[in-house]
């Protein structure tokens, strides 16, 4: 297995240009197309459905996980004595639908530098080559939808999303001289990296906030772990709390695997009960999950007595294995090989953030002409 870490360690930093133009200006007046595809519809509602959770306020019912019978009973408030360690999630923010964009990346990665992560430690993750083909062996279907759009490119346009196109390298200059490392391996995706070093993150004591609009990150939620999500309909990131997950589902983030599991995730191609079992919807599922507290403890008991109505109980005896096997794929990763080093929880020198992301949108502006007239560019830069 390659791992690939980029870690700065002494970078020669350029004084500040003054008086040069502050590149979090140009970040704001760079305008991002609007979304017509799946992803952009979903982004709308999460935005839509975030602020509805941020004004609501619901009882905490319901608790469990695969292996366990209840969750930890919740805190009531955060303890805010604890540091944050921030991981951001890189491949979503480099796309504006199914288009590759370095100007996204310059835009999202500026606001989250100037209005989120300030100076706390920041850990950049890239999902590396492969990373879903053991996701995709359990289930062909996984994905297989971003697939299809890529071979359906011509040749010159194919870009690989591991790498994140020609502009890897561009991508890795900014966070080395913003002094964030990169961490890259092959084999995984991202969010399994993410999931195994929050793990590690939280056993030194530390909170984490994870970056990212990627829904899979919701099942990590907790007192200690936020999601920090970036939504293009409002054009910044908004916190999103184990307080605005109860509010918007109605119950714990432990039920969240066990329940998507059973409804699916169209998004990324994995089916739901519904499909074998029509009527087995996301209600019926969430109240027998309130009731268990996780799928494994729901399959155990439908298996020995009836657990509900006679078509889901049916369908739980009868279609187990498969909602067994959308756990193995739902479920993120924590054990990859991976270890946590102490200096990428230093406080973050942010120096050199204005200079570097000034350069690199005016990079963007000089190859305008340039990106136009090449057909054959695996990035653009709008």
């Amino acid at each position: 297995m390659m791992v690939q870490i980029a870690v700065c360690t002494h970078v020669h930093i350029l004084p500040r240009l003054s008086p040069t133009p502050s590149p979090i200006s140009l970040s704001f007046s760079c305008r991002i197309p609007k979304f017509e595809t799946k992803t952009n519809k979903a982004w709308k509602t999460q935005a839509v459905k975030l602020g509805a959770a941020i004004t609501a306020s619901a009882s905490i019912s319901g608790s469990g996980s695969l292996n366990s019978t209840a969750c930890e009973q919740l805190v009531s408030e955060n303890d805010a004595k604890k540091k944050r360690v921030f991981f951001l999630d890189v491949n979503p923010l480099c796309y504006v639908g199914s288009t590759a964009s370095l100007r996204s990346f310059g835009h999202w990665v500026s606001l989250f530098f100037s209005q989120v992560s300030h100076s706390d430690p920041v850990i950049a993750v890239l999902d590396g080559e492969g990373g879903s083909e053991h996701r995709r062996q359990l289930l062909p279907s996984y994905k297989a939808h971003r697939m299809k759009f890529l071979r359906q490119l011509p040749a010159s346009q194919r870009f690989s999303r591991g790498h994140v196109g020609k502009s890897h390298g561009v991508i890795m200059d900014v966070f080395r001289k913003c002094n964030v490392p990169v961490i890259k391996l092959e084999g995984y995706e991202a969010d399994d990296v993410v999931a195994t070093l929050a793990g590690q993150v939280l056993q030194q004591g530390y909170r984490v906030v994870i970056a990212s609009p990627d829904k899979d990150f919701k099942q990590l939620i907790s007192e200690d772990v936020q999601i920090v999500m970036p939504l293009a309909e409002l054009d910044r990131w908004s916190f999103y709390t184990l307080k605005h997950y109860i509010a918007q589902y109605d119950c714990n983030p432990c039920c969240d695997l066990s329940l998507r599991c059973i409804v699916g995730d169209d998004v990324d191609g994995v089916p739901g009960i519904q499909h074998v079992a029509p009527g087995f919807g996301r209600k019926t599922a969430l109240k027998l999950l309130k009731k268990h507290g996780s799928l494994e403890n729901l399959l155990n008991a439908a298996a020995v007595r009836t657990v509900g109505r006679q078509y889901a109980q049916d369908a739980l005896t009868k279609y187990a294995d498969y909602l067994r096997r959308n756990y193995k794929v739902l479920a993120l990763r924590r054990d990859v090989d991976v270890q946590l080093k102490e200096e990428w929880l230093v406080k973050r020198e942010t120096y050199n953030d204005s200079t570097t992301l000034y350069n690199f949108f005016k990079l963007l502006e000089g190859t305008t002409k340039l990106t136009h007239q090449s057909h054959g560019s695996y990035f653009s830069n709008g």
